[in-house]
């Protein structure tokens, strides 16, 4: 089994026997870095990735927002129009509280709680979630295709987790 140290990237080639089943703390010959190696076969979770990766989200969504803007601002001329009313900036400030940066997030904690894996997973609820929402706040009306495709999501879900798989297999 090779191991790489995570600050220098020294390789150690250890007998997969060393680490145990349960993984263990290693140190760096070289720079004395300590980090945990888990057990051969386990996949590192995201939490393991050093921090500065999930510290991406903010420029990407300020480069975001200042692209957006400049096409939009290019396309609708919005210093031609009325001035918009409390309504409708306490809706813009929703929007970008609420569903961009809260989302933003909650979309890179489940990424390094439980892995890509599992935030693949979420991002396919997303359409039951917003038939979902706007049903309940906005009154608006489920159609049978919309419950049909929420079940083919569900379905799917179960399939690529994995566990309803693997509770059928035990039973039969």
């Amino acid at each position: 089994m090779q191991l790489a140290c995570p600050n220098c990237s020294t390789t150690y080639q250890i007998a997969a026997t060393a680490i145990g089943a349960s993984g263990r703390s290693v140190r760096c010959a070289r720079c004395q870095t300590v980090w945990f190696a888990p057990s051969p076969g386990v996949i590192p979770a995201v939490a393991d990735l050093p921090a500065e990766d999930s510290a991406q989200a903010p420029p990407q969504e300020m480069a975001s927002a200042v692209s957006e803007y400049q096409m939009a601002g290019a396309a609708e001329q919005p210093w031609r129009l009325p001035m918009p009313g409390v309504a409708t900036w306490l809706a813009l400030l929703g929007l970008a509280s609420l569903s961009t940066a809260l989302a933003y997030i909650v979309f890179f904690q489940i990424l390094r709680r439980s892995g890509a894996t599992n935030v693949m997973l979420v991002t396919l609820l997303i359409p039951v979630t917003a038939i979902l929402l706007g049903w309940l706040v906005l009154g608006e009306p489920i159609s049978v295709r919309e419950i049909a495709g929420a079940i083919v999501i569900g379905t799917a879900l179960l399939v690529i987790d994995g566990r309803a798989v693997g509770m059928l297999q035990r039973v039969a």
